[in-house]
């Protein structure tokens, strides 16, 4: 080999040095991934008794209350702090009311979590689309979904949850101003120290099709494409941030996580604010898929999966691959 042909500095700098056994690659790791960073989403149903399985997502259930609280239980073992619930009512209307219900499904569930868990963080979701007869995130006004007078439900379901015990509410609408909207209603009711984490940049995404199985959330008419965001847009993810940082998010999201890795780079980069990515069901059912298979080795897809998220920025990761990752973490 002749010398133009050595890497600068070869032989004395050998970067496989440091790849050369695992305790090596272990200490000089740059990213880590903890159970304390997963948040694991549960769907939770009307009834007793109820672990029904969600067929495009294998190994995920509708669960009513009574097995929630059998998975706080087995999170809680395994070190998962917290829980992001998602709410399906046993009947829906055009407003989505389930949705800021005293009784509701959530508002329900959260109480009896936080009295039997209490140190578990309880996450809740602040939408209208798994609440409303038509599927979508707000009213509907002349044939599309409505802003503004979709703020004051939000506020209602935002606040129902704080009086329920949530410990941070998480609105997922897409509405404009609706994290100033929620943020204003809870100070006025004494909930200050309440945070919130904002789906900031919440694009309209293909890889949610699982999910809107597993929540009914299907919009029954069009599509969210008015009020989530444009794949193609990056700028317009970091305004949407700014805009919900200064209407007080405490928390920011970017949703989806894998193919939005360049988003969850920028928002670490610009923003000084925690940063939580949401590695979404088509993501989880797409490795499960391809694991059934036989084409790749899933474990190992899902670790290297979720460090990229952390290695991107994200501080917090939403992830239906919690409690495995937990398992393999924990070992």
């Amino acid at each position: 080999m002749t010398k133009d042909h050595l890497q600068p500095g070869f032989p004395v700098t050998r970067l496989r040095r440091m790849r050369r056994t695992p305790a090596l690659r272990e200490m000089l790791a740059e990213t880590r991934l903890c159970v304390s960073q997963l948040i694991y989403p549960l769907f939770n149903v009307e009834g007793e008794g109820v672990k029904s399985e969600i067929p495009s997502m294998p190994g995920q259930y509708q669960l009513s209350t009574d097995n929630v609280l059998r998975e706080c239980d087995e999170l809680a073992e395994l070190g998962i702090g917290s829980v992001l619930l998602f709410g399906i009512p046993a009947e829906k209307d055009e407003h989505g009311s389930g949705a800021f219900a005293d009784d509701g499904i959530i508002q329900r569930s959260t109480r009896e979590i936080k009295q039997r868990f209490p140190d578990i963080c309880v996450v809740t979701d602040i939408c209208l689309c798994e609440y409303t007869s038509h599927g979508h995130c707000g009213i509907i006004e002349d044939g599309g979904v409505g802003n503004d007078n979709t703020l004051e439900l939000l506020t209602r379901t935002a606040l129902s949850h704080a009086e329920a015990g949530a410990d941070i509410v998480a609105p997922s609408d897409m509405m404009d101003g609706r994290v100033g909207a929620i943020r204003e209603t809870l100070d006025s009711a004494g909930f200050e120290e309440l945070p919130i984490m904002a789906y900031s940049a919440k694009y309209a995404s293909a890889f949610y099709g699982p999910f809107r199985e597993a929540a009914g959330s299907t919009p029954q008419f069009g599509d969210r494409k008015t009020y989530q965001m444009d794949p193609a847009n990056s700028r317009e993810a970091m305004r949407e941030i700014a805009l919900d940082i200064k209407e007080g998010a405490d928390i920011i999201m970017v949703k989806p996580a894998l193919s939005y890795l360049d988003i969850i780079s920028q928002a670490k980069a610009e923003f000084n604010v925690p940063v939580a990515a949401y590695n979404v069901s088509g993501e989880y059912s797409m490795v499960k898929a391809a694991a059934a298979n036989g084409w790749l080795d899933e474990k190992r897809v899902m670790m290297e999966s979720l460090l990229s998220i952390r290695r991107a920025g994200a501080d917090v990761i939403i992830t239906y691959f919690a409690k495995d990752a937990a398992r393999t973490l924990n070992r």
